[in-house]
């Protein structure tokens, strides 16, 4: 069975995606970063989908949807990399992700994700895990 890696960065989870996504592997996926996000409890999640050259409205709707379950766990997600042909074909189709941050690339959306959990802790006044 194919799986897309989930690799640990401190208090993040990457997802590069290298290949491209079927129906089956993007349902796997979903399955398999809640279970990581619940077993780690990491704080966010960078989904880098710069290798994908076309996406259709499942796979939208899977990206927006992981993108909710991450943040109802507790875990902040931003999708990096888009390319234009997918920004487009998202739009032609309607779907707005609401919900899934972005950001241009790896650099800017690690970046998102610290300013946004050091501002968690400021307004909680600690961190999650203490």
């Amino acid at each position: 069975m194919d799986r897309i890696p989930i690799l640990p960065m401190g208090e993040f989870l990457l997802v590069t995606i290298q290949v491209d996504m079927h129906d089956q592997l993007a349902l796997t996926l979903q399955d398999d970063l809640t279970s990581k996000i619940e077993k780690s409890g990491a704080r966010g999640v960078l989904i880098d989908i710069s290798a994908l050259e076309m996406v259709d409205s499942f796979i939208g709707r899977m990206i927006a949807n992981i993108s909710g379950m991450s943040s109802i766990l507790d875990a902040d997600t931003v999708v990096v990399g888009m390319q234009p042909a997918v920004a487009i074909t998202l739009v032609e189709l309607g779907l707005t992700l609401t919900g899934v941050r972005t950001a241009l690339n790896v650099e800017r959306g690690m970046q998102m994700l610290r300013t946004e959990l050091t501002d968690k802790e400021s307004v909680n006044g600690h961190r999650h895990d203490e």
